[in-house]
């Protein structure tokens, strides 16, 4: 696969271990979503290192500081539904503040096509740093109608987080949202004929819930 400037993998060492306990295929439904919202904690603190900063003062019990606190009208998680919920819950551990909204896509198993049937978004969502969250990079074609619906909003900042991505999601994303940041846990080889990621983890939505 080409390198592309705006796709990052992350190596931190505690992602690329609970990523390896969550392609498990013993690994149960109750350890799969603890797993899956502490990857998108510890993600979530590497892909928000950018974030702007104003300075502000606070009374401390001896002084006044002049400290940082965040800039602007703060962050917005946009969940591919239904998967990408889990990865909401973990990142609101770390910013409670943040904003939620939801995108209803599922894959068409015939077409590997999404189609959208719920979209709910914070009013304000344009004014703020937006996150969009699946737990699966496979043909990309829900992150791409995804991106399309947040930039018709003329959203200014956004980024795409992902546990895991296969090189033919990653292409697509990067032909359609050349500007958009691409945030991977990992990076694995292919799609089978089916569409899914191998070595993947199966489907992340039924191992969340416990589905078929």
């Amino acid at each position: 696969m080409a390198s592309y400037p705006n796709v990052t993998v992350m190596d931190h060492p505690l992602i690329q271990h609970k990523i390896t306990l969550l392609r498990d295929k013993n690994t149960n439904v109750r350890d799969f979503r603890a797993l899956c919202t502490e990857i998108s904690m510890l993600m979530a603190f590497e892909a928000m290192r950018d974030l702007p900063l104003e300075p502000t003062e606070v009374e401390t019990p001896l002084a006044t500081a002049t400290v940082n606190r965040l800039a602007g009208k703060k962050l917005a998680l946009v969940a591919i539904l239904r998967a990408g919920l889990i990865m909401a819950d973990g990142i609101l551990n770390l910013v409670p503040s943040a904003r939620v909204g939801h995108l209803g896509l599922y894959r068409d198993h015939e077409t590997l096509k999404p189609v959208q049937y719920f979209r709910k978004l914070p009013s304000d969502i344009a004014e703020r740093n937006v996150f969009v969250l699946d737990p699966m990079l496979a043909t990309g074609g829900s992150a791409i109608a995804a991106l399309d619906v947040l930039k018709d909003l003329n959203i200014a900042s956004i980024k795409l987080l992902c546990i895991l991505g296969a090189p033919e999601g990653v292409e697509a994303v990067h032909k359609a949202h050349p500007d958009i940041p691409v945030i991977l846990g990992a990076l694995d080889s292919h799609l089978n004929d089916k569409g899914y990621i191998v070595p993947g983890l199966g489907d992340a939505g039924d191992r969340i819930y416990g589905t078929r």
